[in-house]
C-alpha cells in the first residue's frame, strides 16, 4: 500500500543531542600488518548472476580468507575521501589485533615470536598515525592478550601495550580510547591464552584498566567490546537465529561474566552488531536472504540491538556512551551485494535509528576493505554506502528529534540541520519493492534522493538521477539537491534526504 507522510518546519519533539563522531570506521590491525581476510567476491557474485559456494562447516572458514598486504595509508585517495567523510573515531583493531607484536626496533628481524601470529613494525604504526591526523581523528585500538603476553594462570603484562602507548605519546598522536580484547566472549576464536575463563579475563581487564588510569589518564576505557551477546529472538531471521550454528560448537560468555565481578569501572560502553552472517558463514546460522534485507524485521534488528545494550550499559556505564565498534552489513566480511545500492537503506536506517536510542558512536567495518568496507580494497574507488554516510554527515545535525512518521515500509528521521540553519532535516527510507512513498512539504524544500542506477542491486549510486563517480583527480561529484515546492514522490527501495 502507497505511503504519505507529511513533514514538518518544526515543533518535534527533541530526544537529545548525538556524538558528532556518529560517523566513524575501522582499520583491521590486519591491514594494517598485512595478513589473512576474507576473500573478494568475484563480478557475477557482487551483481548477483553467480551463487556463492556456502560452506557446510564453519570450521572451514579459513577457506574462505586471503592474504593479502599491508594498506597504504599515505595513498592519495584514501586520504582525500577520508578527510572529506569529517573527523571520525578511526579504530584499529579486529582479531589480529589480539594477537599482534609490536616490534617498533626491529629486533624480531621479521620473525614473529612464539605465542604471537603477526608483527606490528614501528613503520606501520607510524602510517597509522599518520592516517588519524591528516584526517583529523581521533584513535581507538585494542591491545594484545595471547599467549606471547601470558598464559591463562598468569596475569596480563603490560609491556607490549606500554610500548604503543609511549610511541604514540611521543610521536603526537596519542591513543584516545582503549578496548582490552576484541570479542573476548569469542574466546575459542579470539586467539586468547589456551584455558582462559571469564573469570581470567575479570582478573586481566581491572590490571589492564588500573595500568591506563595510572599511566594515560587522558585515555578512554572502552569495552568490554562484545559480539553476538544478544537475546536470540532478537536477531531470528524467522527461519533461523544468528550465531545457531555456531553457538553449539565454541564458547561464548556473556558481559556479566566477562565484567559482572569487575572492581575497575568503563568510562564507554562497546558491543559489536552486524544484520546477520554473509553467506560465506552461513553454516553458522542466521543468514537473511537478499529478498528479505529491506524488510522492516531486518531494518529494525540495529535499534533492537541498541535498546537491549542501553540496559546493559546502564548497568555497568550508568550514564556513559555506547560505541558499536563493529558494524556493518554481515558478519563474515559482508554479503555480496554489500558494496552496492542495496546496502543503503540499511546504512541509513541504522544511522537513523541509533540516535533515537542513545547518544553514541557507530565504526562501520571497515573503511577500506571487504566487501562492506565505504571503500573499494586496493583502489579505495568509493561505493555507494560511501556517499550516503558523505550526505548523512553533511545534511544531519546533532539534535535528534522523534517523528511518529514512521509507517510500515517509509522510515522516517528527523534532525537539525547540520548547515546551522533554521529547520529541520529528514531522512526517509522507502523500504518496498513496489510502493511508492508520497512525501507533503510544508514549504519549498531541499531534496537529495537517493536510488540504484538501473537497479536495486547496483554498483552505482545516483543523486536525484546523477550517477555518484568521482571526476577527474578525485573530484567529487557535485551533491547538490533539487528544490521541490509541495510534495514529492520517493520511489521504491529509494532514499532521501530533505532539507525544509
Amino acid at each position: 500500500m502507497s505511503q504519505t507522510i507529511q513533514l514538518k518546519e518544526n515543533g518535534l519533539e527533541l530526544i537529545r543531542q548525538v556524538d558528532p563522531r556518529l560517523v566513524s570506521y575501522n582499520i583491521e590491525m590486519t591491514e594494517v600488518t598485512g595478513g589473512t581476510f576474507w576473500k573478494a567476491y568475484t563480478d557475477a557474485q557482487v551483481d548477483g548472476t553467480e551463487e556463492f559456494p556456502v560452506i557446510s562447516d564453519w570450521r572451514d572458514m579459513a577457506k574462505l580468507q586471503q592474504v593479502y598486504e599491508p594498506v597504504d595509508l599515505y595513498n592519495p585517495r584514501l586520504r582525500k575521501l577520508s578527510k572529506e567523510l569529517g573527523s571520525a573515531w578511526v579504530r584499529i583493531s579486529g582479531t589480529w589485533a589480539n594477537k599482534t607484536y609490536y616490534d617498533f626496533d626491529g629486533h624480531t628481524n621479521g620473525v614473529v615470536p612464539e605465542g604471537f601470529q603477526n608483527l606490528l613494525t614501528k613503520d606501520q604504526w607510524t602510517g597509522v598515525l599518520d592516517f588519524v591526523k591528516a584526517v583529523d581523528g581521533k584513535l581507538l585500538i585494542s591491545v594484545a592478550n595471547c599467549p606471547g603476553i601470558h598464559s591463562a594462570d598468569e596475569p596480563w603484562n603490560p609491556e607490549q601495550t606500554k610500548l604503543i602507548f609511549d610511541y604514540s605519546r611521543e610521536y603526537g598522536v596519542p591513543i584516545d580510547a582503549v578496548e582490552f580484547t576484541n570479542e573476548p566472549n569469542m574466546m575459542a576464536m579470539s586467539g586468547l591464552p589456551a584455558g582462559y575463563t571469564a573469570e581470567d579475563f575479570c582478573r586481566d581487564h581491572d590490571l589492564f584498566c588500573a595500568f591506563v588510569r595510572e599511566n594515560y589518564p587522558e585515555t578512554l576505557l572502552v569495552g568490554p567490546c562484545t559480539c553476538g551477546d544478544i537475546p536470540a529472538e532478537i536477531v531470528s531471521t524467522g527461519e533461523d537465529r544468528v550465531g545457531g550454528g555456531i553457538a553449539s560448537a565454541l564458547e561464548r560468555v556473556t558481559t556479566d561474566q566477562l565484567i559482572g565481578n569487575g572492581k575497575e569501572k568503563l568510562d564507554v560502553f562497546s558491543y559489536h552488531y552486524y544484520n546477520g552472517i554473509s553467506e560465506r558463514g552461513a553454516a553458522m546460522g542466521g543468514h537473511w536472504d537478499f529478498e528479505k534485507i529491506l524488510t522492516d524485521r531486518y531494518l529494525g534488528i540495529a535499534k533492537a540491538c541498541a535498546s537491549f545494550y542501553t540496559t546493559v550499559r546502564d548497568k555497568y556505564v550508568p550514564g556513559g556512551q555506547m560505541w558499536v565498534t563493529e558494524s556493518g552489513d554481515a558478519g563474515c566480511g559482508g554479503n555480496t551485494w554489500a558494496p552496492t545500492y542495496a546496502d543503503v537503506p540499511r546504512t541509513l536506517n541504522e544511522l537513523g535509528d541509533f540516535p533515537t536510542v542513545t547518544d553514541g558512536v557507530i565504526f562501520h567495518n571497515t573503511l577500506c576493505s571487504s566487501a562492506y568496507g565505504y571503500l573499494n580494497h586496493g583502489d579505495f574507488m568509493p561505493r555507494p554506502n560511501y556517499f550516503a554516510v558523505l550526505l548523512w554527515n553533511r545534511i544531519m545535525g546533532q539534535n535528534v528529534y522523534r517523528t511518529n512518521m514512521t509507517k510500515e515500509c517509509a522510515h522516517v528521521f528527523a534532525h537539525s540541520r547540520k548547515d546551522g540553519k533554521e529547520g529541520l532535516a529528514y531522512l526517509i527510507v522507502n523500504n518496498s519493492k513496489t510502493e511508492t512513498t508520497t512525501v507533503e512539504l510544508p514549504k519549498a524544500a531541499e531534496v537529495f534522493v537517493l536510488e540504484g542506477q538501473d537497479k536495486f542491486r547496483s554498483r552505482v549510486m545516483t543523486l536525484n538521477g546523477t550517477p555518484l563517480v568521482l571526476g577527474e583527480n578525485d573530484e567529487l561529484p557535485e551533491l547538490t539537491p533539487v528544490t521541490v515546492e509541495e510534495a514529492f514522490k520517493l520511489a521504491p527501495t529509494a532514499c532521501a534526504f530533505v532539507m525544509v
